[in-house]
C-alpha cells in the first residue's frame, strides 16, 4: 500500500464512521458518514502534536493536503505549526484593528459623558484633522513613539494646543486598545512628548473686546441676519457659544431661558441646567431670530443644522478685530467688576460658573436669577447705548 495518498476523494466520501490514514501522519476522523475532520499528526522537538486541518467535506482531500505539506514545511524549518497559525492569526487580527476604527469605538464609549453626547464633534476633531490622516490605517499596535512625534511634529509648537488635546486623544485610544485586549505601547505618547519637547508657544486667553468698546460693536449688528443676531444675544447673556448656538424655541418659558445640562460646560448633573433672564432686548433679538428659525433652532445654518462658532468668528476676523465671540464673555465679566458692586458669586453664576465647594452649593439653593436679570438689563442698557452708570445691587 502506499505510504501517502492513501485515500481518493471518492473514497473519503463514502467512508463511514471511523479513522482513516491518508499517509504522512493525515487522517481523516469521521464522526458519521456524512462529517467528519482532517488531522494532521506530526513531531515537533520530540512531541507528539495533533493539529486540526478543518472539517469535512467543507475541506476537500486535495485541499486537506496542501495545508498538510505547509505543516510539515514548517517542522522541517524546526518550527511548531500550531504556535505558528496561531501566531498568523494574531497578526492577521491585529491587522484588522487600525487606529481610525479604534478611535470611533473610543469616541463611541465616551458621548455619554461629552456634552450633547458629543454632536459637536470638538472631542474627535483633533484626531480626526491631525492625526488619523497619517495613522488612520496603521495597526494600533505597529504605533510607536516615532510615528506620533513624526505626525505632530508640524503643529506641536505652532498650533501647541491643539496637538496637546490630539495627543491627550491618541492616549485615550490607545488605553482604549488597551482594554480591548491589544497589544499596544501604553506609553508611545509619553515618549513621543519627550522627542518632541516643551512646545514653544504658550496658549492665551481667548481675546476679547474691552467692555467700553462693546456699544460701538453692538450697534453695527443691524442688518438682521442670523449671524448678527445670534452674535447680538451671545453678547446680551453672557453664555457660551455652544448653548446659544443650539438655542431652541422649547428651551424659553416667558422671559427665562432653560439651558439644559449637558450643554453646561462643567455641569454634568441631570439636574444642573441653568436658568439665563432674558430682558426685553434680549427677547427683542430673540423675536427677530424667529423669523429664521429652523425645526425650532432660532439660529439655523444655510445649509443644515445651527450656525458654526466659526461663523460668528469670520464676521469678525473680516473686520480685522483681534477679538473672538467667546471673548465677550470676558467683557460683561470685566463690566461687572469695574462698573457694578455685583457680589463675586451673582457675577460668577452670571457666566454659568460653579462657585464655592460642594458643601456651600448644597446649602446654597438659589441660583440668584432675579440679580442677575437686574445686571443684564443694565448691561442691555449700556451696550445699546443707553446708560452708562454705575449698577448698585439691592439686597
Amino acid at each position: 500500500m502506499r505510504a501517502t495518498n492513501r485515500l481518493s476523494a471518492k473514497a473519503a466520501a463514502a467512508l463511514g464512521p471511523g479513522k482513516y490514514a491518508d499517509g504522512a501522519g493525515l487522517w481523516l476522523v469521521k464522526e458519521e458518514t456524512a462529517r467528519g475532520k482532517w488531522v494532521l499528526r506530526v513531531t515537533v522537538h520530540g512531541r507528539r502534536r495533533e493539529m486540526g486541518l478543518g472539517a469535512f467535506p467543507a475541506v476537500p482531500l486535495a485541499e486537506a493536503r496542501k495545508h498538510a505539506d505547509a505543516a510539515r514545511a514548517k517542522v522541517r524549518a524546526g518550527l511548531d505549526p500550531i504556535k505558528e497559525r496561531q501566531r498568523e492569526k494574531r497578526e492577521a487580527a491585529r491587522n484588522l484593528h487600525l487606529l481610525k476604527d479604534i478611535a470611533l469605538d473610543a469616541f463611541e464609549s465616551r458621548k455619554a459623558e461629552l456634552k450633547g453626547d458629543g454632536k459637536a464633534g470638538r472631542w474627535f476633531s483633533p484626531l480626526e484633522r491631525h492625526i488619523l490622516p497619517k495613522l488612520g490605517k496603521v495597526p494600533v499596535a505597529d504605533i510607536d513613539q516615532a510615528d506620533i512625534r513624526d505626525c505632530l511634529l508640524p503643529i506641536w509648537h505652532s498650533k501647541a494646543e491643539t496637538a496637546r488635546k490630539a495627543i491627550n486623544r491618541l492616549s485615550l485610544c490607545l488605553k482604549h486598545a488597551a482594554a480591548l485586549g491589544l497589544e499596544v505601547d501604553l506609553q508611545a505618547t509619553e515618549k513621543a512628548r519627550a522627542l518632541l519637547g516643551k512646545p514653544r508657544h504658550k496658549s492665551g486667553n481667548i481675546p476679547a473686546l474691552p467692555w467700553q468698546d462693546v456699544p460701538a460693536f453692538y450697534d453695527s449688528l443691524n442688518d438682521g441676519t442670523v449671524t448678527h443676531l445670534a452674535l447680538r444675544l451671545l453678547i446680551l447673556t453672557g453664555v457660551r457659544s455652544l448653548p446659544l448656538r443650539f438655542l431652541h424655541e422649547s428651551q424659553i418659558d416667558g422671559d427665562v431661558w432653560t439651558i439644559p445640562a449637558e450643554a453646561m460646560k462643567g455641569r454634568r448633573d441631570a439636574t444642573a441646567d441653568f436658568r439665563v433672564p432674558l430682558v426685553p432686548e434680549s427677547l427683542a433679538v430673540i423675536e427677530a431670530a424667529q423669523a429664521h428659525a429652523r425645526d425650532g433652532f432660532l439660529f439655523p445654518s444655510v445649509r443644515k443644522g445651527v450656525i458654526s462658532d466659526a461663523t460668528m468668528a469670520r464676521l469678525m476676523e473680516r473686520r480685522e478685530m483681534e477679538a473672538r465671540p467667546h471673548g465677550f464673555r470676558s467683557s460683561l465679566r470685566d463690566w461687572l467688576a469695574e462698573a457694578t458692586d455685583a457680589p463675586h458669586e451673582v457675577a460668577e453664576t452670571m457666566l454659568g460658573h460653579v462657585v464655592g465647594g460642594s458643601v456651600e452649593r448644597a446649602y446654597r439653593r438659589t441660583d440668584f436669577l432675579e440679580q442677575r436679570r437686574a445686571l443684564l438689563a443694565r448691561w442691555a442698557q449700556y451696550v445699546t447705548g443707553q446708560s452708562g452708570q454705575l449698577v448698585r445691587m439691592a439686597y
